[in-house]
């Protein structure tokens, strides 16, 4: 489920959630860091998970999306919910310069995985991940997480190998559903 909201200029006045943001905290950040700090309290506020953010900048139109999660999943309305509240403090703290869209996302079952307790949360599930540096020759693996320490991940692949691979040079994790039926 997705809701999409393309992002108006500032709003004078305009209320967002309460919710706290420590913009010291936000100097040493990467951007998805910050947004995600940013838009944390808002969205736990309304009693979600925020699972993750992505930002992809473009120079006509960026693309902000903002993943979040419940228990029995993600409706339409919840994305709405989220979305009326998220553009709010956007308005007002005006994080990204130019124009974008604002995408309010379930997980999906192709689940992205953000930090280390993404990792230790699936142990055990299949997943592609893309690394920003090759290990060896590879960059690209499809393998189950098998365990994590630290900041190392350790998994396997079909062909038994194990790999342990540095969080901090993971681009993109994502969780490969499983259809077999019990």
């Amino acid at each position: 489920m997705v809701a999409r909201r393309a992002h108006n200029p500032k709003v004078v006045g305009s209320n967002p959630a309460p919710c706290q943001f420590d913009k010291t905290l936000a100097i040493k950040m990467k951007k998805n860091e910050k947004l995600a700090a940013l838009l944390l309290p808002c969205v736990e506020a309304l009693g979600y998970e925020l699972v993750g953010v992505e930002y992809h900048p473009n120079s006509v139109n960026s693309l902000l999306r903002v993943y979040i999660d419940k228990a029995g999943g993600i409706e339409l309305d919840d994305c709405v919910a989220v979305n009326e509240q998220v553009s709010g403090i956007l308005d007002v703290e005006d994080p990204i310069s130019g124009k974008y869209t604002l995408e309010i996302s379930s997980p999906g079952l192709d689940r992205p995985l953000f930090n280390l307790a993404d990792f230790r949360r699936f142990i055990g599930s299949q997943a592609k991940i893309r690394l920003s540096r090759p290990i060896g020759k590879q960059r690209n693996f499809k393998a189950e997480i098998i365990a994590v320490n630290d900041h190392l991940i350790t998994v396997q692949e079909a062909d038994g190998k194990q790999t342990e691979l540095d969080f901090n040079y993971i681009e993109v994790t994502r969780l490969i559903p499983s259809f077999r039926s019990k």
